[in-house]
């Protein structure tokens, strides 16, 4: 039985993937997190096949969750499953360690087709997703300037982009608000821009927020 982790910030998200799940004979009962922090206690409390995690959920998000994962030598298969198609996302996911990346947009049938794949030890995109690696890497030139954020800096000016402040921002992630400066301060030098509205504008232009 392929035992599955379902981490994502959505509980319908997460509930229409247990239900696809539940029409097949060769899944356990799937977990469900929905914080970055329920997935690391999972992870303890658990054996898990493959999680499928989102990229958006609360605390550390899910590339730094990923990271961490990696990062506790834990080797279970993870396939990110997010509203993001942008190739910056899908770059940081495997960089971080993913082994596969499917958009919320697939049908259940391919989700968990997506899920057995990466179970059976390898590697998951769709089509799209493939495409736009294939592009990324045809033309490889300089490297945009949001390549040079570390992924604590592509964070925050994802929750920057998508409205919060720097106070709520602090609380989401466990940092101080003078930390969280610094890191918008850095993220505005390499981009280029002088303010959060122009940060937004960068960040909406090239599909970091949904």
């Amino acid at each position: 039985m392929i035992r599955v982790l379902i981490a994502d910030e959505h509980p319908l998200l997460r509930e229409g993937v247990v239900h696809a799940l539940a029409l097949e004979p060769d899944f356990a009962a799937p977990g469900e997190a929905g914080s970055s922090h329920e997935v690391l206690r999972m992870l303890e409390k658990a054996a898990w096949d493959v999680i499928v995690l989102g990229l958006s959920m609360p605390g550390r998000g899910g590339l730094e969750t990923l990271s961490e994962i990696r990062r506790l030598k834990r080797t279970t298969p993870v396939l990110v499953l997010t509203a993001h198609s942008e190739v910056q996302f899908v770059l940081r996911a495997i960089k971080a360690g993913a082994n596969g990346y499917i958009t919320k947009n697939a049908s259940p049938s391919e989700i968990v087709a997506a899920i057995r794949k990466v179970a059976a030890g390898k590697s998951y995109f769709t089509p799209a997703v493939a495409e736009s690696l294939a592009a990324s890497m045809a033309f490889p030139g300089s490297p945009p300037p949001n390549e040079e954020l570390t992924d604590r800096e592509f964070l925050v000016a994802c929750r920057i982009a998508a409205g919060k402040t720097v106070s709520q921002i602090a609380g989401e992630i466990s940092l101080s608000v003078k930390t969280v400066h610094i890191y918008r301060a850095r993220t505005l030098k390499k981009l280029g821009v002088r303010t959060n509205a122009e940060l937004t504008r960068y960040a909406l232009q090239r599909g970091w927020v949904v």
